[in-house]
Order: structure tokens, then C-alpha cells, then sequence
């Protein structure tokens, strides 16, 4: 089987206002701001994996600012994936208010805690309806702090309830400048990783390079339910990766993922399979990782 499990999708109500959303979510701006880069549809998904040979794909929203445009998002990636027979597989995102990352932990008053009762209510929704996973997460670019807050408990809190993987996108601190790199700090996704132990943790693009600090062994110990997926991983590393990262956290922790549409899933399966890989890894990474991790 094999699963792709980073690919984003959006309703084609959301693409045909894509001019709109530039002037009002920064975050979605500095990603598709550029005419050529690509957005795509819950079909465009299935039509590409028809021609890449891929069973199944994770389909994950987006960091929008905007309570509506998540709502609509999700609503969007569920109905798809109910449609496609478990071809897609929905990750949800969460909408936080207008004053994420305003209320530590030590807030007391009511304006706080109805607004985490809503996002609990939500979140139960979703997980009922169909969802799978939460995610792709900027907790940056929606206001929040994954190391130290009421969010971050928040999402750990559904992420036990529902069985439910969290998905962030995770920066590397170092290398080349690209729209979108500003992501989830090493540093934060590792206090994450500490404080919610136990908590199923998928790091985007080999975690921003997280893996290499497993040589320390509170670090090793900390990434024990975290598993890095390898999202775009030819614009950022050589192939050599794999390998040191097999070696470093495991290749059981190893999820494949194209980042789909920025490159196609055919191409990305092409360089997985050009890594120099065991058979028995290959098969791992491309898939029975993932079927694992989410009970396929």
C-alpha cells in the first residue's frame, strides 16, 4: 500500500476567490501570492494518484485566520473523503479566535474558558464526522505557541480523546529562503513533544532537521510518538536523508509525503524509490508506516 501522507486540497469555491484571500490571510499570501504556484481540488488529488499508483493520500487544510474559511475548509475535506471511499483521508484544521496566544494558562475569567469549551465542541464534531487527523499547523502564523499554552493543551487534549495525529509544519532554523519556511521553531515542537508525551506528533519536512538532535538522548526520549513525514523533501535535502534519519530515529518513524501539488506525487515517489533503500524500508516509509500509525 502506498499511503502519501502530506497533500493539500482545497474547495473550488476557496480557489476561484484566491485574488480575494491575498489581500486578507498574510499567511496564505506569502504561500500562492506567487500566480504559479499551485492550489488544488479533492479530484486533482485522486486523478494524481490514479497516475502515481497511490492508494490512499492525507488531505490537510490550511492556516487560515479566518473562523469561516477553516470551517468551510473542513467541511469541504471531510464531504471528500467520504466520497472517495477511503482514497482520502481528512486532516482538520482548528480556529483558535481572534485572540489566540492571549490567554496563558493562568487565565481565569469566563471569555477564556467559553472559548475553549467551543473549540473542544468543535473539535468532537469533527473527530465524528469523519476526521482523522489535525492538521497541516502554523501555530505561528495563527497566533500561538505550541511550547507553552492553552492551545497547545488544547490540541493534545482531542489529538488523546479522538486517537487523533497532530500534523505541523516544522522549520529547518537554517539553509535557503523560500515562501511559507516560516513554521513551527525547533525548539517549540521539541517542548511540545516533551510536555505532551504520548501525543501522536507528525512533523512536516523531516521535523525542520529535529531528527539530528536524536544523537542526544533527551531528545531520543522525547521524540518517542513523534514521526516526521518527507514533505518536499528534494527542494530541501539530499537524498542522503533517509538514511541518516533511519539511523538516528528509526525507520518506523518515517512517513512519506509529497507535499502535493507543490511537486507531483509521481515525481516524490520517484526520488523515495532512488534513495538507496532497502526493500523492507521502502515499503515502510511509502506506506506501512502510515497504515499503522492510522489504523488502515
Amino acid at each position: 500500500m502506498i499511503i502519501d501522507s502530506h497533500a493539500h486540497v482545497f474547495p473550488p469555491a476557496v480557489i476561484d476567490r484566491r485574488d480575494a484571500l491575498l489581500a486578507e490571510e498574510p499567511a496564505f499570501a506569502e504561500i500562492y501570492g506567487d500566480a504559479g504556484a499551485k492550489m488544488a481540488t479533492a479530484d486533482d488529488v485522486l486523478a494524481s494518484m490514479d497516475e502515481a499508483g497511490v492508494d490512499r493520500t492525507v488531505i490537510v487544510n490550511f492556516a487560515w485566520q479566518t473562523e469561516a474559511l477553516v470551517d468551510e475548509t473542513n467541511a469541504y475535506i471531510i464531504e471528500q473523503a467520504a466520497r472517495s471511499e477511503g482514497r482520502l483521508i481528512p486532516f482538520v484544521s482548528v480556529y483558535f479566535g481572534e485572540n489566540a496566544g492571549a490567554h496563558g494558562r493562568a487565565e481565569t475569567d469566563d471569555a477564556p474558558a467559553v472559548a475553549r469549551n467551543d473549540v473542544r465542541s468543535k473539535l468532537r464534531r469533527l473527530a465524528t464526522t469523519g476526521a482523522r487527523g489535525i492538521g497541516e499547523l502554523r501555530p505561528e502564523n495563527s497566533g500561538y505557541n505550541l511550547a507553552n499554552s492553552d492551545e497547545a493543551d488544547l490540541l493534545a487534549w482531542a489529538a488523546a480523546a479522538f486517537d487523533l495525529p497532530i500534523l505541523v509544519h516544522a522549520s529547518e532554523p537554517v539553509g535557503h529562503a523560500y515562501p511559507g519556511k516560516r513554521g513551527l521553531a525547533l525548539d517549540a515542537l521539541y517542548a511540545f513533544a516533551r510536555a505532551q508525551s504520548g501525543v501522536t506528533l507528525i512533523a512536516a519536512h523531516w521535523g525542520g532537521g529535529l531528527p539530528f538532535y536524536a544523537l542526544m538522548p533527551e531528545v531520543r526520549d522525547a521524540l518517542d510518538s513523534v514521526y516526521f513525514d518527507t514533505a518536499a523533501s528534494h527542494l530541501l535535502y539530499d537524498p542522503a536523508i533517509y538514511r541518516r534519519v533511519i539511523d538516528l530515529a528509526g525507520v518506523e518513524k518515517i512517513l512519506w509525503g509529497s507535499d502535493f501539488p507543490l511537486t507531483s506525487q509521481a515525481k516524490a515517489l520517484e526520488r523515495t524509490r532512488a534513495a538507496g533503500l532497502a526493500e523492507a524500508e521502502l515499503a515502510a516509509i511509502a506506506g506501512g508506516n502510515a497504515a499503522r500509525l492510522l489504523g488502515l
